[in-house]
C-alpha cells in the first residue's frame, strides 16, 4: 500500500512525533519534500510550479478539499504560477505520520493538476 492510500488518524497534542527512523523512513517515500526547521518544530514543505496563477489557485483549493476531509490542514501560498505546500501537525508542534500521507497525497494530486510547469 503506498503512503498515499494510508488512513490519517485522530491527532492530539500528546500524540507521539515521528521518531528519527521513522523520518528517515517516511521521507524516503516523499523525495521531492524538504524538511524545514521553524522555531522549535520540523515541517514538509514543498514548492510546485504552475503556467499561471488560475491553475495554481485550483490545486490550492483541491488541496483544501483534501484537507478538509480529513480534518488535517496545511499552510497554503499561492502565488503567481507558484503553490508552496507546508504540512505539519500543528497541536504537537511537529511531524506526525498524518503529515506524510497528506504530503503524499498532494503529490498524488499535483501528478493530474492542470497548467503544471
Amino acid at each position: 500500500m503506498s503512503l498515499a492510500q494510508n488512513q490519517c488518524e485522530a491527532c492530539r497534542a500528546d500524540a507521539p512525533k515521528v521518531t528519527d527512523e521513522e523520518l528517515a523512513e517516511l521521507i524516503r517515500e516523499i523525495p521531492d519534500w524538504n524538511i524545514e526547521v521553524r522555531g522549535d518544530h520540523m515541517e514538509l514543505e514543498r514548492v510546485y510550479l504552475f503556467k499561471n496563477f488560475r491553475h495554481a489557485l485550483a490545486f490550492t483549493n483541491a488541496v483544501g478539499a483534501i484537507a478538509e476531509e480529513v480534518g488535517h490542514h496545511p499552510a497554503l501560498l499561492t502565488e503567481w504560477g507558484k503553490v508552496t505546500v507546508t504540512w505539519w501537525s500543528h497541536e504537537m508542534r511537529g511531524l506526525h505520520r498524518n503529515d506524510f500521507i497528506m504530503a503524499a497525497r498532494t503529490d498524488v494530486l499535483a501528478a493530474s493538476a492542470e497548467g503544471r510547469k
